[in-house]
């Protein structure tokens, strides 16, 4: 076989030793019990006012004459959902999806993706302020909890699942469509390590075979199986199709991050797209978990939402306070949780983002406390420490 039939032949099997940095990572661990639990971190921080808006309050048409279409589903009279949800709404409407509104991580006034999703991921009440990530810890207070045996691609790990507790790692198909910048960005970051230095080539190779076969129409049994793998914009379903595969037997906390939620500017074609791929994740996870979809909890968590109006680029900027989407059969979907503190400019957070009411640790803190039977005690101090639980926000069934 010459190194081009290699080559391709790679790419189609997934580019495993390549794909280092082009990775959505997916964690997994094993716990006692039938309950599982699903974490989707949204990376890029979701605009909740958008996903889920607030139409019955009175300053929302006013901040937002844009991004407010009409195209909505009504849910209630006084929310409306996104119309890229609306495959959920048969869901919602059974109480297998819900939301919790004005919520938010304690992270305030920086606004950095980089600080918001390590307070996230950490569970913590300031960057920088935790080693391990809160389901490690979790992990840690569950007698009898194991791990599966592990395999990973790639270096990336999901911080939320890092800590003493073993966990196993997997990692999908990588995309292989590199830039000119992405490709110097390789060689610049793994030019001191030669087993990574020397995948990196291999995936920058991969890339420009493909642009090969796209300019000179190369219908190869080989070109078009590789076409397929790297050109698939279903990683989000592959992923959830592997993690429910997992859950249906000893898994019972997963953890994978969808990205791309940055919407600074042309809000409406980015969120669309997002938001029609979480949607699918949710759907997949209910499909392939079967019965197990009863025992299962799926919180969808963000760093921070955004500013409650629109921008000049027909887009928002990054805020405080945010929305957490939740869904499965373990849960009491159905309606819009969460004190909701208006939108009036007195009503705002430093009168630019949506006021947060509630601490999001404490919503997946009484989540995990009902799914696991965990004390408060260990959650207060060990999963969320410095966290006050506070009352139930009765997610639970």
């Amino acid at each position: 076989m010459d190194r081009r039939s290699f080559l391709l032949r790679s790419a189609a099997l997934g580019c495993s030793a390549a794909a280092s940095p082009l990775l959505t990572p997916v964690a997994f661990a094993e716990a006692p019990g039938e309950s599982r639990l699903v974490v989707i971190i949204l990376r890029g921080a979701m605009d909740g006012i958008d996903a889920l808006r607030p139409l019955g309050d009175p300053a929302y048409a006013a901040l937002r004459p844009q991004l407010n279409d009409g195209k909505h589903t009504d849910l209630d009279g006084f929310w409306g959902l996104h119309p890229a949800l609306k495959p959920l709404l048969s869901m919602w409407q059974n109480g297998e999806v819900g939301a919790v509104h004005a919520t938010s991580t304690p992270y305030r006034d920086k606004r950095s993706h980089f600080d918001g999703q390590d307070i996230l991921e950490a569970g913590v009440l300031q960057p920088g302020g935790g080693a391990t990530g809160w389901l490690n810890r979790l992990l840690t207070t569950m007698p009898g909890a194991a791990a599966e045996t592990a395999y990973a691609i790639g270096r990336e790990q999901m911080s939320i699942l890092s800590g003493p507790a073993a966990a196993s790692r997997w990692s999908p198909d990588a995309n292989l469509r590199l830039s000119g910048q992405a490709q110097r960005l390789l060689e610049i970051v793994y030019h001191d390590d030669p087993l990574f230095r020397d995948a990196a080539s291999q995936a920058i190779e991969i890339a420009a075979l493909v642009k090969e076969a796209e300019e000179t129409d190369l219908e190869t049994p080989d070109t078009m199986a590789m076409m397929e793998a790297v050109q698939s914009d279903g990683v989000h379903v592959n992923v959830a199709e592997f993690a429910a595969a997992r859950l249906r037997g000893a898994t019972r906390i997963a953890s994978f991050s969808l990205g791309g939620w940055d919407t600074h500017q042309n809000q409406h074609f980015v969120l669309t797209r997002v938001l029609g791929r979480l949607a699918d994740t949710i759907l997949t996870l209910r499909a392939q978990l079967g019965p197990v979809w009863d025992k299962t909890a799926v919180l969808c968590l963000t760093e921070f939402g955004r500013t409650a109006f629109e921008n000049g680029t027909r887009g928002t900027d990054h805020g405080t306070g945010g929305a957490m989407l939740y869904a499965g059969g373990a849960m009491r979907g159905g309606a819009v949780r969460g004190a909701w503190p208006g939108l009036a400019e007195a009503q705002l957070y430093d009168r630019r983002d949506v006021m947060p009411t509630s601490d999001v640790r404490s919503l997946a803190g009484w989540v995990i406390r009902g799914m696991f039977g965990t004390s408060a005690s260990e959650i207060e101090n060990t999963v969320f420490p410095g966290l006050d639980l506070g009352e139930n926000p009765g997610l639970l069934l």
